[in-house]
């Protein structure tokens, strides 16, 4: 047999690609790791890790309001950007700075410098002028944000720059419909900027359930976000007083800032992958099979560069299960059948399993059961706000498909849903569970009857 340098050579040190090496290198394989920025990808360095805690930072002026409806006399908040901006960024530092640590306790070598292949078992490092080989090589490079080509486009920032503005936006006009847009909405509008949120398709959260869809609209313009649908950018232009934003319709908006959230593309330009063979999918994705293995024999790829599903809890199973496979003679695949996910709006989502409309075209007959309630704290102080909770039941087998939350806490109470649909629980097993009193969520195990869209107007 051939001898290489490495048994394992990673391109990518994210979520996937980390755990992917540290499992790798535990099992005695000599490992190495290259990363061209910092350590711990998209999630730790530009992503759910800063941006989560932009969401906490967020929500205090809510819970000001909160705190005066129950009596607290609270006096004028006000916030300082920077002071939070460089928390954070010490934060996201030490967080780097621990996956750097575990890397190297594992035994993994950490290159901090780009990796470009050059055939199916040599990598060149850039920069260095060498190449080193490898038994098998993991492509873990994640994903990469994109923009539109419009005229102006230079003027508008992306998620990548918002973790680190000079200075908090006084207006900013968002542009997207996803998990990012609808997040970073919430996030500036909590801050105190006076936020757009602006959407080509007919509702936000294309994919998500259409009661789910339209509630957090609602919910969003009920906190003052301005939500502006079915129309999208022609141009933008930088003038004194602030960026323009000329729409195909004809409309225009003035902010001072614009962040375009429309899409990220799997990470794939320039590593090489042409010289190795290694084939892409029709949404050039790295194309790979449930081992996460691609169409050449000593390469794999997990995470966001294989567009499978673009979680990070998702790609460190799949280098979970990678390692397993590869390194410790145990074939391990990763189900992405029913995965829950948490969109971090304001209100937050959690959700698990179909939406109404996928559940009605796999099963044919549903039961639907639906609340839509002003929670206990809300009710207190005379807010208006609203939790929207939703199950869906296959009406033949009665197994419960799709549990939707809109509301405070939905991401906490999502993860325990999530076991139960993923293990198929019927709805008679459901209800058999003892309500928790008083909580939110007891109404997940108390509705009984059957929604019907008649009774819409009835609702809250």
């Amino acid at each position: 047999m051939p001898t290489y340098d490495y048994d394992l050579f990673v391109i990518g040190a994210g979520s996937g690609g980390v755990r992917a090496s540290r499992l790798a290198a535990m099992s005695g394989a000599r490992v190495a790791v290259a990363e061209e920025h910092r350590v711990g990808g998209t999630c730790v360095i530009r992503g759910c890790v800063p941006k989560k805690f932009m969401v906490y930072a967020s929500e205090f002026s809510n819970q000001v309001k909160t705190a005066r409806g129950f009596g607290w006399t609270v006096p004028e908040p006000t916030f300082d950007w920077p002071t939070f901006r460089q928390a954070m960024e010490i934060e996201v530092a030490r967080l780097s700075g621990i996956y750097v640590t575990n890397l190297q306790k594992a035994g993994a070598e950490l290159i901090h410098k780009r990796a470009v292949l050059k055939d199916a078992h040599t990598v060149e490092i850039v920069g260095e002028d060498r190449t080193v080989t490898a038994g098998k090589i993991l492509i873990a490079t994640g994903g990469r944000v994109t923009v539109p080509d419009l005229p102006g486009i230079e003027h508008a920032i992306t998620s990548n720059e918002a973790f680190h503005l000079d200075k908090l936006p006084e207006s900013i006009l968002v542009v997207g419909g996803g998990y990012i847009a609808v997040e970073f909405a919430g996030i500036f509008a909590g801050l105190g900027s006076q936020v757009t949120l602006l959407y080509r398709g007919p509702n936000i959260l294309r994919g998500f359930d259409d009661d789910v869809r339209a509630h957090l609209a609602g919910e969003l313009e009920r906190r003052g976000i301005k939500v502006v649908l079915g129309c999208e950018h022609s141009s933008l232009e930088k003038t004194d007083a602030g960026i323009v934003s000329t729409l195909n319709n004809g409309m225009t908006f003035t902010t001072e800032q614009v962040m375009f959230a429309t899409g990220r593309e799997p990470y794939v330009e320039g590593l090489g992958l042409e010289n190795a063979g290694v084939a892409l999918n029709e949404r050039g994705a790295v194309k790979v099979d449930a081992y996460s293995k691609t169409n050449v024999d000593s390469i794999w790829a997990v995470g966001d560069v294989t567009d499978r599903m673009n979680l990070t809890p998702v790609a460190i199973r799949e280098g979970a299960a990678f390692a397993e496979t590869e390194f410790r003679d145990h074939p391990t695949t990763f189900d992405h059948d029913t995965i829950a996910t948490a969109v971090f709006s304001q209100p937050p989502i959690g959700t698990v399993g179909l939406g109404e409309g996928e559940a009605r075209k796999a099963f044919g007959q549903i039961d639907v059961y639906r609340a839509v309630f002003r929670p206990m704290k809300v009710t207190f102080y005379g807010g208006e706000e609203r939790t929207l909770m939703k199950l869906l039941v296959r009406a033949d087998t009665q197994q419960v498909v799709g549990v939707h939350i809109v509301g405070p806490d939905a991401p906490e109470m999502i993860q325990m849903a999530a076991i139960a649909v993923k293990m198929g629980v019927t709805k008679q097993q459901w209800d058999s569970t003892c309500a928790v009193h008083p909580t939110a969520a007891e109404e997940l195990v108390t509705m009984r009857e059957k929604y019907l869209p008649a009774d819409l107007g009835a609702v809250g």
